[in-house]
């Protein structure tokens, strides 16, 4: 510890320290700390090619050499590597007047070479004529004031737990800049002069140089980071970095999933109802699965059509229905399919089935088609699907049931028959439907989500069109493994018949805690992390391979703040609506009051407001 502040209190080379270190065994018996020796690390090492700083190594090193162009953001791949370094970038300018000094016998002496070899008879080097053009080039430029020149140095201070990973850093820091003909190299028993160079004390301890004029100079600005501009797609928001705006389309990636983590009030359905709106305009059509009767304003500002799935709504959907087969497919793999999906709902239904049950209800269903005349061969465009209450008559019938019917009698003739012993009356043949289950039991939510996923899904099947399947609360379905699985299958299959599924939720921890948590975070090209909860970040950070730095900036992040991810790059993001869309998609209570009163005095004065 004594030895590392005598490093900080040294002020340069040139100067004796003003202040004589203080020894281990002195610190313990005044019992006194001083900054440094609590910022200090345990140990410190100082070898000819790193330091040893507690547990960490660092290496620094200098740029040498820069080529005869320097192009715009060449230095970003390295600022955006993911890896734990610190960069320092010193500039010193020159008197112009005493470059211009130095440029004006560096010509006479390129023009005096050039001039021998004419004499001679050589022949022309291209190396001469180049450089003395630049010369004569920059200093007509220098005596115009439209440039100026500078000593540069940029140095750079790498971090490893060992020399392993170290030297692979350093490789992959080279790399990158000799591509760009861009030569580093150690600062070789100068690390400790290296290290204080590049901390942030505004010492340029090792003083090596390049001279560079401001254009080139320019191209070396730090703050910079990937940018997910593209010529086609829809605002996301602003890269927080550098400003840039983030426009994107899901329909040009492998497949066009995206799924969304967020806190309550971080600004989630904020940020779908605005990509909605946006992806609207596009010729695309959207679904929503809405739990908490969010997107009704946005329907009806959109003109979209709003579904209430409810035990006292008018809007019914009977999960016996079967889609129509595409080409692909013949009439016994829809029917399988269908029979499958709903032996899964029956499991929700009738809270888990034995193995005996499940044989029980598979065969019941096959036997109520069958009842209506339905089976592989039957034209699926002219047929009248059974009920509940037929598949309820059918399985009485069956050995072994009496179980089952005690549980389904609820679904059949109790309250809730309402909701599933009912012909489906709804058409989805719209450029933007919402379906509502606010108002819903709790404990027939999944039920409900499930269902009405499973029309959507078969209604997609039917045609193929450009599409986006927005499922918000996903928790719900993740809490049952049918429903999960389903959700799962969407989210694998959906890509060919041109359905991007947009996943979003608030309760992580369920949904991670799911056995297909995982597979559709993979299966979903976009990710958008908001601001987290402290409950649930250390997760979130294992599955995205966050760095600490990502994990407290959506620790801090403010509403709409957040990460935005798309295939292999990521930036930090913040989602921004004109006043007209904010005034559409906002989900603050006092702007919904605002804006209700608002249309409340404009029916009351007729309209001529």
């Amino acid at each position: 510890m004594g030895i590392f502040s005598s490093l900080f209190n040294k002020k340069n080379d040139n100067t004796k320290s003003s202040k004589t270190p203080i020894l281990p065994d002195e610190v313990y018996k005044a019992a006194e700390l001083e900054l440094q020796d609590i910022v200090a690390p345990s140990a410190l090492q100082i070898t000819p090619k790193s330091l040893n700083l507690g547990d960490k190594i660092a290496r620094t090193f200098f740029v040498i050499s820069y080529p005869r162009y320097l192009t715009d953001n060449w230095f970003s791949p390295v600022i955006n590597l993911d890896k734990v370094f610190d960069v320092s970038i010193f500039i010193h300018p020159i008197e112009t007047a005493e470059i211009l000094r130095s440029f004006q016998k560096k010509v006479a002496e390129v023009q005096s070479q050039i001039s021998i070899r004419e004499s001679k008879g050589l022949v022309r080097d291209p190396m001469l004529d180049t450089a003395y053009h630049d010369l004569e080039e920059l200093r007509d430029n220098l005596m115009q004031a439209q440039e100026r020149m500078f000593n540069v140095g940029l140095y750079i201070t790498v971090y490893a737990d060992n020399e392993n990973d170290l030297f692979k850093i350093e490789n992959e820091i080279k790399s990158i800049l000799e591509s760009k003909l861009v030569y580093l190299k150690p600062a070789l028993f100068q690390q400790v002069e290296g290290f204080k160079s590049v901390i942030p004390l505004g010492t340029d301890m090792l003083a090596v140089h390049q001279k560079l004029n401001t254009e080139p100079l320019s191209s070396i600005f730090p703050f910079v980071s990937f940018d997910l501009t593209s010529d086609n797609g829809i605002l996301y928001g602003v890269n927080r970095h550098n400003s840039s705006l983030i426009i994107f389309d899901r329909f040009s990636l492998p497949n066009y999933n995206s799924i969304t983590f967020a806190t309550s009030g971080a600004g989630k359905s904020y940020a779908t109802k605005l990509e909605i709106l946006r992806t609207l305009m596009f010729d695309t059509e959207v679904i929503v699965i809405d739990p908490e009767r969010e997107y009704e304003y946005l329907a009806e500002a959109a003109g979209g059509r709003y579904f209430n799935i409810a035990l006292s709504s008018e809007h019914h959907i009977n999960p016996f229905d079967l889609p129509i087969p595409t080409k692909d497919e013949t009439g016994a793999d829809v029917l399988r399919g269908n029979i499958i999906n709903l032996v899964g709902l029956f499991r929700i239904m009738l809270g888990g089935l034995t193995p005996e049950e499940d044989s029980i209800i598979d065969r019941a269903i096959t036997e109520t088609y069958a009842l209506k005349d339905i089976t592989a061969e039957s034209n699926f465009s002219n047929i009248e699907p059974p009920l509940l209450s037929d598949f309820e008559m059918v399985l009485a019938g069956m050995e072994g049931s009496e179980s089952l019917m005690q549980r389904l009698t609820k679904y059949t003739k109790g309250s809730w028959a309402s909701f599933l012993n009912q012909p489906s009356n709804i058409n989805i043949n719209h450029k933007f439907i919402v379906f509502s289950v606010r108002d819903m039991e709790d404990e027939l939510k999944p039920i409900a989500m499930y269902i009405v996923t499973h029309y959507i899904w078969n209604s997609v099947r039917k045609n193929i069109k450009k599409r986006l399947l927005v499922v918000d609360e996903a928790w719900w379905m993740m809490k049952s493994e049918d429903t999960a699985s389903f959700l799962y299958s969407i989210a694998k299959r959906g890509r060919k018949y041109y359905l991007g599924l947009a996943t979003i939720t608030q309760d992580v921890g369920d949904f991670m805690k799911s056995n297909y948590g995982i597979p559709i975070i993979t299966n979903s090209s976009i990710q958008l992390l908001l601001k987290q909860s402290p409950s649930t970040i250390d997760a979130l950070q294992n599955t995205f391979n966050l760095t600490d730095e990502e994990k407290y900036l959506l620790l801090e992040a403010n509403t709409g703040e957040g990460i935005f991810f798309a295939g292999l790059k990521h930036v930090a993001v913040k989602v921004i609506s004109s006043y007209t869309e904010d005034q559409i998609i906002t989900s603050d209570p006092s702007q919904i009051l605002s804006i209700q009163k608002a249309k409340e005095e404009f029916l009351a004065s007729g309209g001529n407001k």
